[in-house]
């Protein structure tokens, strides 16, 4: 959250191009900076594939929070509006060979935990979902849609 806001600079943007600005105008950003809590360790992306069995193998009955930020800017005004979402994912048991097939492929290692809810193999064991799916894979669109909503109702 704090990452986010340090992150994106664009008062001196939007106080260039705000005179030629008619129509509202938001930029949404959506840092990729989400964070996979469990066991209260914070997890980012798996580095290794011994580092991914541990966490994927940790989720097995078990459960993680994802955390992650949203910062919209209107471009005219140079308002910000920012936010962060948490869900829990609360898995069913994991199987050895699940854990080892989603390291084979290697798109564990480009998500925060090593955490794919979405993925075919791990989709039917997630045992339940408090939150949104949505900000589970990092974007949470009700909360963005908020801060969208507030942006352009600034003077």
């Amino acid at each position: 959250y704090t990452l986010c806001r340090m992150l994106v600079h664009v008062p001196c943007v939007c106080t260039h191009f705000s005179a030629y600005l008619t129509l509202p105008l938001v930029l949404v950003f959506c840092f990729r900076l989400q964070v996979v809590i469990h066991d209260g360790v914070i997890r980012e992306k798996p580095t290794t594939p011994e580092e991914a069995r541990k966490f994927i193998q940790g989720y097995s009955q078990s459960h993680a929070a994802t955390i992650g930020s949203v910062l919209v800017t209107n471009v005219k005004t140079g308002t910000r509006r920012e936010g962060w979402d948490k869900s829990e994912v609360y898995f069913h048991k994991i199987p050895n060979e699940v854990v080892e097939s989603l390291i084979e492929e290697g798109n564990v290692f480009y998500v925060a935990g090593g955490l794919l809810v979405e993925h075919p193999l791990t989709s039917p064991l997630v045992e339940a979902i408090v939150g949104t799916i949505d900000s589970v894979m990092g974007l949470p669109k009700a909360l963005t849609e908020q801060l969208i909503k507030d942006s352009l109702q600034e003077p």
